[in-house]
């Protein structure tokens, strides 16, 4: 059997990179996408192919309708036929309450966690339909049904359509023989944090899990890979919560 070619957006680091390095090691051959950071970006695709996978990098920005073609277009052309999509590149913009939080925050957040989603997922349709099968897992978050409060309940909202997204499209694509699923993590120890202000964020909400810690990287990236694997052939419409129980 051919190997899998699985495209991940937001790839560079925390929960994409993580992912890159169990799909290499499950035998995907992958095309990571970043937005800027090309050298972290080059790290996890150097760990990729040590790991006996093909790599490809691509910069894209998916809210941008020509950058996701492509990245698709890539993708194909480098490694073959697209098999998988894990839509995992998201922002949040700083922590605050709704009433605080800038229009061009608001908006960036809305443009790059769904309208990105649905345009990685069109493409993703297109190219998958064509072959007759193909996974796409979209991370989603516990935010969508805690809300979030004094954080950021436009984040929050994203994902609430997120997991609506992918209840229909996995509806929609059945037939085609493709599988849509999510992942909705709750805090995992990433860079994220500190990129919204508050670095010792996870430490702080571990008395509200409780399993009594955050969660790690590799373990979103391990419910990623079984979502993409044949053992969730029967699985579809599903959002898969990893979250230590919140």
């Amino acid at each position: 059997m051919s190997r899998p070619v699985t495209i991940v957006t937001g790839g560079s680091r925390g929960i994409g990179a993580a992912t890159c390095a169990r799909l290499a090691a499950d035998g995907h051959d992958l095309t990571l996408a970043y937005v800027s950071d090309s050298a972290a970006a080059d790290e996890v695709a150097a760990a990729v192919r040590a790991a006996g996978a093909r790599c490809v990098t691509v910069r894209a920005d998916v809210s941008e309708e020509a950058d996701v073609e492509r990245l698709f277009d890539t993708a194909a052309r480098e490694l073959g036929p697209v098999t998988g999509l894990v839509n995992n590149a998201g922002v949040t913009g700083p922590l605050g309450r709704l009433t605080d939080t800038r229009t061009s925050d608001l908006r960036r957040v809305v443009e790059v966690n769904l309208l990105g989603y649905l345009l990685c997922c069109r493409r993703a349709a297109r190219d998958m339909a064509a072959l007759g099968s193909g996974a796409i897992v979209n991370i989603s978050s516990a935010a969508a049904t805690l809300g979030s409060p004094g954080e950021y309940v436009h984040y929050a909202a994203t994902k609430a359509a997120t997991d609506a997204l992918t209840v229909g499209l996995a509806k929609e694509l059945g037939p085609d023989g493709i599988r849509v699923n999510a992942v909705a993590p709750g805090v995992i120890n990433t860079d994220m944090h500190a990129t919204m202000g508050d670095p010792d964020r996870p430490a702080k909400a571990a008395t509200t899990i409780p399993l009594g810690r955050p969660g790690e990287p590799e373990e979103i990236a391990a419910a990623v890979a079984w979502l993409l694997s044949p053992d969730a052939s029967y699985t579809t419409g599903t959002v898969l919560r990893v979250s230590g129980g919140r």
